[in-house]
C-alpha cells in the first residue's frame, strides 16, 4: 500500500511539472486533432488552464527578450512587457483560438423572408500567421435566406467574425472558415463574403508598400449562379466603401 501512495505521488509531483501547453498539446494529439495556428483548442483546454497557459507564455516571452539584449529589470518601459504580451495574445488578439463560439441564438424565418440582406462593414482585427503582425480591414455578408433559413441577430454576425478573425490567419482562409459557419448557422439559399484588409506584414516590414490592401470573396449558393444576384451584392457593397 505504502508503494501505491509512493507511486500515485510520483505521478502526482510529474504532472505538476508538467507545462500546461505539453498536456493541451498531448490531448489534442490523442485525439488526433491539428492545432494550426487558425484552430481553435478551447475543447482540450481545462478550467483553469488558460490562466496557467498565460504564465507559461509570460516566462517564455521573457526570455524572447532577453535573447534580444533588453535590460527588463532596469529599463521601466519594458519591466511588464512580457505579462502584457501574454495577456495581449491570449486574452485579445488570439482569444479565438482558446475560447468557444459564442453562443448564437437561431430563430425561424417566420415571415419567410426571401430577399438578399447584407451586413457590414464590419471591423476585422486579426493577425498574420507568417509574422504575426496586425491585419486590420472589413467585412460584407451577404444572405439569400429562404423559409427553412435560420435568422440570426445582425451582432451575432460580428461576433463569429471575431471569433473567426482573433486568430494567426491567412486571409484566403479566414473568410472560407467563416463562410463555412454561417452556412452552418443559418443555412440559406447563397451566401457572399468579402474582405477587404491592410497587411501589416506587407506595410510594417518587407517592402514597405502602405497603400496596398487584399480583397478577396466566397461565393456560396445562388451567388455563385446568379449573375444578378452577385452584381446587386457587390455593387450595394461599392457603395458602401
Amino acid at each position: 500500500m505504502f508503494r501505491e501512495l509512493a507511486d500515485m505521488n510520483k505521478d502526482n509531483q510529474t504532472d505538476e511539472g508538467t507545462p500546461v501547453s505539453v498536456k493541451i498539446r498531448e490531448r489534442l494529439q490523442a485525439a488526433n486533432k491539428r492545432f494550426h495556428a487558425n484552430d481553435n483548442i478551447s475543447e482540450f483546454i481545462e478550467p483553469g488552464e488558460l490562466e496557467k497557459l498565460l504564465d507559461e507564455v509570460e516566462a517564455k516571452m521573457q526570455t524572447v527578450l532577453d535573447s534580444m539584449v533588453i535590460d527588463t529589470e532596469h529599463d521601466h518601459n519594458t519591466r511588464a512587457t512580457a505579462r502584457r504580451v501574454a495577456k495581449m495574445y491570449l486574452n485579445e488578439v488570439f482569444r479565438g483560438r482558446y475560447v468557444a463560439q459564442p453562443a448564437i441564438t437561431e430563430f425561424p424565418n417566420a415571415e419567410h423572408l426571401n430577399e438578399l440582406m447584407i451586413v457590414g462593414p464590419i471591423t476585422v482585427r486579426s493577425a498574420c500567421s507568417h509574422h504575426l503582425c496586425p491585419v486590420i480591414g472589413k467585412i460584407w455578408v451577404g444572405v439569400l435566406p429562404n423559409k427553412n433559413t435560420n435568422v440570426i441577430g445582425l451582432s451575432k454576425y460580428a461576433r463569429l467574425v471575431d471569433w473567426i478573425m482573433g486568430r494567426p490567419q491567412i486571409q484566403e482562409e479566414a473568410i472560407i472558415q467563416l463562410a463555412d459557419l454561417i452556412m452552418e448557422k443559418t443555412r440559406p439559399d447563397g451566401l457572399a463574403v468579402v474582405m477587404e484588409a491592410s497587411h501589416f506584414c506587407m506595410s510594417w516590414r518587407g517592402v514597405r508598400e502602405m497603400d496596398s490592401k487584399m480583397l478577396n470573396s466566397v461565393m456560396r449558393g445562388a451567388f455563385l449562379t446568379n449573375n444578378e444576384l452577385r452584381r446587386e451584392f457587390l455593387s450595394l457593397i461599392a457603395s458602401r466603401k
